[in-house]
């Protein structure tokens, strides 16, 4: 049995796509994982597998959710060990102002990853770790250029976390 963390995709946004804690972990249970646990209510959430395929899991989790809440839930998951591989990078940064991490889906090519480091600015970094890109901001994220958005453009599919979620995750699930 391994354990995992999956992060949820684009719910609990607006009234048209809610999935709450209680249907999150009903589906993760109805796809044949076990010791399932939630953390707030943006789509983490923590079990059990004996599955060793990341993809295989995506998919299950990704199948069971679409028939829990009605709509498609992409997926992302990771290892304890990757995770907190993230939140570890996070500290080497040094930055003051508002930190979020796009998790991905797949592992970008170093072209994808060139493309979506030179989109940023002085005021606005990215940093490509793998499957995590550090998007250090400024003070207002709503106002930022270099969002979710731009690096889904530049390196598919991802969902975003500031990194207070991101280490409380790692300390609660690694």
């Amino acid at each position: 049995m391994a354990t995992r963390i999956g992060f949820l995709r684009a719910i609990n946004l607006g009234a048209k796509r809610k999935f709450p804690k209680a249907s999150i972990i009903a589906a993760v249970e109805a796809a044949g994982f076990t010791d399932v646990e939630t953390y707030i209510n943006t789509g983490n959430v923590r079990f059990d597998t004996t599955l060793r395929s990341r993809a295989k899991i995506e998919a299950a989790l990704e199948e069971a959710f679409a028939a829990e809440a009605g709509f498609a839930v992409p997926t992302v998951v990771f290892t304890p060990r990757e995770l907190k591989a993230i939140a570890e990078e996070a500290a080497s940064f040094g930055h003051s102002g508002r930190h979020y991490v796009s998790l991905l889906k797949q592992t970008p090519t170093a072209a994808a990853v060139r493309e979506v480091e030179e989109a940023g600015s002085a005021e606005e970094v990215a940093k490509v770790g793998g499957r995590a890109v550090h998007l250090l901001l400024g003070a207002n994220y709503h106002e930022a250029r270099l969002t979710n958005a731009a690096v889904e453009k530049h390196l598919g599919v991802a969902t975003n976390r500031n990194l207070t979620v991101i280490r409380e995750l790692a300390d609660r699930w690694c």
